[in-house]
């Protein structure tokens, strides 16, 4: 793979196979950031379990406690009489019939959808499209809801749905490069307790094997396992 001279400038600044305390690895990330834009900042996650068993498919949602800096498109397929609760909650779309036509139409212009659950036999319709997109309501996820109130303002605060792949390894946004460091780093905590307090008790051997920052356009920078879990005892 090719990559560019300024992507290879700042990768040469990172020390291959060193990993860093948590705090020096938020600096680092914040310091390589320098693309035009307001870098997303991403945590990606190795752990030592195996999701072809359903015993250890992780699967859940995280209010980070300082949003990730993004605004995110909801839209919430339900019934006519509780369109009007969704979008004075805060959605940005709301309906069935229409966006279930639309998305099969092509139309994605959404970070998240929530669904009431008389309405998952016509969703059920469209799950193709919204499965391998990670946006198909699901009850683990908090996605299929009868409060829909509390739902969208939950999302719209920052709450992120989350799955481990088929490798074991799992990542999320957790803020934006200009960021203060120690929002970052709350928000970092804060998942990573999450991932812990789900850990499986089929999971042997150990459960964090590689943590990892990077920036939208920037190299990733690797975490000491032990500096991160000192920090979220």
């Amino acid at each position: 793979m090719k990559h560019s001279k300024r992507y290879t400038e700042l990768h040469n600044k990172i020390e291959t196979g060193v990993e860093f305390e948590l705090d020096e690895a938020i600096t680092r990330i914040k310091g390589l950031a320098n693309a035009k834009f307001d870098e997303t900042v991403e945590i990606s996650l190795n752990l030592g379990v195996d999701p072809r068993h359903a015993d250890q498919m992780i699967r859940s949602t995280v209010s980070l406690p300082h949003g990730i800096g993004k605004v995110v498109r909801v839209l919430v397929l339900c019934k006519e009489d509780r369109v009007q609760e969704a979008l004075d909650a805060g959605a940005d779309y709301a309906g069935l019939d229409e966006y279930v036509d639309k998305i099969k139409g092509g139309w994605m212009e959404i970070d998240s959808c929530l669904a009431t659950p008389d309405v998952m036999p016509q969703v059920g319709k469209i799950g193709r499209i919204l499965g391998p997109r990670g946006l198909m309501p699901n009850p683990k996820t908090g996605t299929i809801t009868r409060d829909i109130t509390a739902s969208v303002k939950e999302i719209k605060a920052g709450r992120l749905a989350f799955r481990v792949d088929k490798f074991g390894i799992m990542h999320i946004p957790v803020g934006k490069a200009s960021f203060e460091q120690d929002k970052l780093k709350d928000n970092i905590k804060e998942f990573l307790i999450t991932i812990q307090r789900l850990r499986p008790s089929a999971a042997k051997g150990q459960y964090f094997k590689r943590i990892t920052l990077a920036s939208t356009m920037g190299p990733g920078v690797r975490v000491s396992r032990v500096s991160a879990m000192t920090a979220i005892r």
